[in-house]
Parts: C-alpha cells; sequence; structure tokens
C-alpha cells in the first residue's frame, strides 16, 4: 500500500477508484489485488468508518443445525414484504466464505472450547448464528485486520484527508470524481478521472440529531449518485437502533443487541418491561417495533433504560467492553444500575439501486455497503446482516471489475455547476439534522413530512457549502420517498397511516429528479392553501 497526501489526481496510474475506507472498501480493495486500485477516504483509515463501530458481529449461518435457508427466511420476514428473496437467500450462502477470507486477513473471530466459531443470538434470528470477537468488539477488530492487510498490498494506493463532492460524467456514464480537501472549505476542487468509481461511503445517519453514526456518515455517496443521475432505492426506510446510550454524547454510544441476546431486558422508570404487552418477542422483537416501543415510553414521560443487572451483573464489563466503558465514562455503572436509553438513527436500509454484482443505473458505477440498496434488507435490516452485505457485494464488485479491460476515455467530462464551496455553517446543520430527528424520524405524518419536504428542497436549491448541498439531497429523497409511502411498514412508520397496505408492498424506486417534482407539488400546494390577505 502507499499513501500520499500531494498527488498527481490525475495521472494517478489507476483505473478503478474505490471511496470509503470502511468494510466495504477496503474489502473490495483487497480483493481486487494485484490490479491496482486506489482508495479515497476523507479521514485517516480506521477512522469515520460506521463499520469500526459495529458491535454486534456478522450473520453467518455456519453453526451445526442452521442453514443459508434459514438465515435467508428470517432476513425475508423481518424485511416486512420488501426483500428481494433470491438476494437474501444468495446472500445467505456467501457468508461462510466471506468469514473464511476474513480469517485468512487476520481478523479473531471469538471460538468456543472445541475451536469452532462461537455463535451468538440477536433479535428476530431463529438461530445463535453472530460471530463476533469478544462480544462486541467485531467491528473494530475487523477494521484493524483490514487496515494491516491493505497496508502489505503493494497495489493498492491510499488517499486520505480528500472526498469526493461529485461524480463526473460523459453522458451516462461515470469517467471521474471530484475531490476537495477534507476540512478546508475553500481548497480547490480536483478531478481524478477514473474507469472504474466504487461508492463505499456509508450510510446517513449523522443527518439525524440523535444518531450512534460517525459525523462521516451523512448521505455523501447517496447524494452525489443521484445528482449524476443514478436510481435510488427505498431511501424512506430509516433503521433506528431501540437502545442508544443517552449519556449527551453526539454520536451517541450503543448498547448493542446483543445485550437483549443474553437477557437484558427494558423497562421504564417505574421498572416495568414495556416490551411484554407490544409484542410477543418482547425483547427481541424485530427493531422498528422496539424502537416504536421505546419511543412511546419516553414521549409519555416515563423513560426507558436497558437493564441487565440480573443477566449479566458482575460479568458485563468482561463480555461487553466497549458497551462497559461508554457507560461508566459518563457515571452509569451498568452491573448496578440501569443504563438510560433512547432510539438512535442507526441503518439505511436505502441507497443506490445495485443488481446482483453491485453495479448501479450508471455505467462505470459500482456502491457496495451501507450507501447501496441490493434488496436484501427491504423495509427492516435484520441484526447483523449489514456487516455480511458489505463484504459479499464488495468482492462480487471486485470479480465483476477483476476481469473487465476499460477502453479508452473519451476526454470529455459534463461540465460541473458549482465549484466554489463554503463551510458547512453550524446552525443550518443543526436545523437540517433537527428537522430530520423531528418530522422524518421513528413516527412521521403528512404534515411534518411535507414541511420537511419544503425546507429541505429550499436548503439544496440554495446551499454554498458542497457538504449542506449533499446533505440537503439526501434529506429530500428520504423525505420525499416518506412523504409518498402512504402506509406504515417496516421501519418506516406513519401516525396517519398506522396501518400496512398489501397494495404498497413493492420497492420503491427514485430519483432526484423525481424528488425535486414532488417538492415542487408540496411547495405549489401550500402556497395555493395559505389565506388571502385583504
Amino acid at each position: 500500500m502507499s499513501t500520499t497526501s500531494d498527488l498527481d489526481f490525475a495521472h494517478s496510474g489507476t483505473d478503478v477508484v474505490i471511496v470509503g475506507g470502511g468494510l466495504a472498501g477496503l474489502f473490495c480493495a483487497l480483493k481486487l489485488a494485484p490490479r491496482p486500485v486506489t482508495v479515497i477516504t476523507a479521514a485517516p483509515l480506521g477512522e469515520g468508518a460506521s463499520t469500526a463501530w459495529a458491535q454486534g458481529g456478522i450473520a453467518a449461518a455456519v453453526a451445526e443445525g442452521d442453514s443459508a435457508e434459514s438465515h435467508a427466511a428470517d432476513t425475508i420476514a423481518v424485511g416486512a414484504g420488501l426483500v428481494d428473496e433470491n438476494v437474501a437467500l444468495q446472500l445467505a450462502r456467501e457468508a461462510g466464505p466471506r468469514i473464511r477470507d476474513l480469517l485468512e486477513y487476520g481478523v479473531p473471530f471469538d471460538r468456543d472450547l472445541e475451536g469452532r466459531l462461537a455463535v451468538s443470538r440477536e433479535a428476530a434470528h431463529s438461530a445463535r448464528r453472530i460471530v463476533h470477537v469478544r462480544g462486541d468488539m467485531a467491528g473494530q477488530a475487523i477494521i484493524t485486520a483490514l487496515i494491516k492487510a491493505v497496508r502489505a498490498t503493494p497495489s493498492i494506493k491510499v488517499i486520505e484527508g480528500y472526498f469526493a463532492e461529485a461524480l463526473l460524467t460523459d453522458g451516462g456514464s461515470v469517467v471521474g470524481l471530484q475531490l476537495r480537501q477534507a476540512g478546508v472549505a475553500i481548497s480547490r476542487p480536483i478531478t481524478m478521472p477514473a474507469r472504474a468509481v466504487v461508492l463505499a461511503t456509508g450510510g446517513i445517519g449523522h443527518l439525524y440529531a440523535v444518531t450512534t453514526n460517525p459525523v462521516e456518515a451523512s448521505g455523501l455517496g447517496l447524494a452525489i449518485a443521484a445528482r449524476a443521475g443514478a436510481l435510488i432505492a427505498d431511501p424512506e426506510f430509516v433503521q433506528f437502533h431501540p437502545t442508544a446510550i443517552m449519556v449527551g454524547r453526539d454520536p451517541a454510544p450503543l448498547a448493542t443487541e446483543a445485550l437483549r441476546g443474553e437477557g437484558a431486558t427494558l423497562i421504564n422508570g417505574q421498572g416495568e418491561r414495556f416490551m411484554l404487552a407490544l409484542h410477543p418477542l418482547a425483547e427481541l422483537a424485530p427493531r422498528d417495533i422496539v424502537a416504536r416501543g421505546v419511543f412511546a415510553e419516553i414521549a409519555a414521560g416515563r423513560g426507558a433504560f436497558l437493564d441487565a443487572r440480573t443477566a449479566l451483573g458482575a460479568h458485563f464489563a468482561a463480555e461487553f467492553p466497549t458497551v462497559y466503558e461508554s457507560c461508566i465514562s459518563e457515571g452509569v455503572d451498568p452491573a448496578t444500575q440501569p443504563i438510560p436509553i433512547a432510539p438512535a438513527a442507526h441503518y439505511h436500509m436505502g441507497g443506490i439501486a445495485v443488481d446482483m454484482h453491485g453495479r448501479s443505473s450508471l455505467r462505470g458505477l459500482w456502491a457496495a455497503g451501507e450507501v447501496s440498496c441490493t434488496g436484501a434488507h427491504g423495509a427492516n435490516r435484520l441484526a447483523s446482516n449489514s456487516l455480511l452485505e458489505a463484504v459479499v457485494y464488495a468482492a462480487r464488485i471486485a470479480e465483476d471489475i477483476g476481469g473487465r479491460e476499460f477502453g479508452a476515455a473519451s476526454g470529455r467530462i459534463d461540465e460541473l455547476p458549482m465549484a466554489r464551496n463554503a463551510a458547512l455553517g453550524a446552525a443550518q446543520e443543526a436545523e437540517l439534522r433537527q428537522l430530520m430527528s423531528g418530522n422524518v424520524g421513528v413516527i412521521r405524518n403528512a404534515d411534518g413530512l411535507a414541511a420537511a419536504v419544503r425546507r429541505f428542497a429550499a436548503m439544496e436549491a440554495g446551499a454554498s457549502s458542497t457538504a449542506m448541498l449533499n446533505m440537503a439531497t439526501t434529506a429530500l429523497l428520504v423525505s420525499t420517498a416518506a412523504w409518498s409511502r402512504l402506509e406504515s411498514r417496516g421501519a418506516h412508520y406513519r401516525s396517519d397511516h398506522p396501518a400496512e397496505n398489501p397494495a404498497l408492498a413493492d420497492r420503491t424506486m427514485t430519483t432526484l429528479a423525481d424528488a425535486r417534482d414532488t417538492a415542487a407539488s408540496l411547495s405549489d400546494t401550500a402556497r395555493r392553501s395559505r389565506p388571502v390577505v385583504a
């Protein structure tokens, strides 16, 4: 691996560029070796990637008595009617080989006394099939191992400290990137030609005021793909993790679902287990149901807490060191005290629509990880399927690109409308995040969504900062799709349409042009409804 901070981007010596230094991006780069590849990452490797924060692990039917078919069935059941069943089955079937790849790259997955992979159970899984590292340290262990492997691979060039603010196109094909130095708003944009671009930029969680995601998860990849004309799938489906630890930190630390898998319960301020009345699986119900249950207790003023005193007690620190440290650092001892919690934006089921090979609707553009939408998650992601999806599709993309010989570049790049940049305004960023949490959050309704759509459209149209432009573009895509889905399904809950409508059991396929049309229509309706003042 070579790194650089001062590079001739226009002659970087590779035709394959991967944007993102998380699991999907690094795994794809390793799988492409020995083909030369350049990885672009805004933060130093190991920082800014949601993968490093993942606590649960990777879902894989590797234990005796389990099967890929059972894993796929659980995925389909949780996805609320929108999971592509063939995608789910193939994903589950490729889990074993991808786990073996990670082991070869040095990931120290936990093993039992007989040397087999140790597995745990998480919500809505019918079997123990989560492979993990020291209970809640899988994400960090995976990233650490992959970074070491990348650094030992000479065909991988890593450019740190730059982010992709736009895709460059030639007609309907992606032919490069416009980059800018991270943290320097007035830096000049840099053009980087590429014959194949892989977006692995992560999710959108930081568009919300309460999230478990790092600041880099602000929807950049989704926005630049949408502005280039890519088809976007299922953007309304945002998963809220029900047990973010509420100790005043942004992002909020996560209390892994594995805690509930080990017997921790959810209680309110009166000590009552409120999930018993809401679902037969109680604390192990699908995340959307648990998130709404927690949200309701908080809204009613009773508060919500995760209680592991009986299930783990004195063993908490040894079994879940990451969660333990997050609590202890803020004055909460989870061995003897209930942990204060709230739902937080955690994972985006929607994203850039891709096929079984990770190809987007634009020639020359692939996507993997949370920025993509494969159809595997439907309306609600099954726990620990995200890291599995990332490695499976990263490997598929590498295979798809690896055998290609790209033709000569045309030399023509479509002009971009905005090259100047301004610093991201703190007040406007806070407004957008609060509006997403309040109006496009756990519980939604028509009036709140319409107000959000109109405001995001205005923010997008008036943005002088590329960071705000990308945030507003993604917020607009999510909110317009949520406004258009007149039902409640999976993680998308409408209080004005609380039932699931079988007639609407179709995935959303949209574009930025569609979102802008919806916003314009809502703005026209709002103008016509204003009273005339004499």
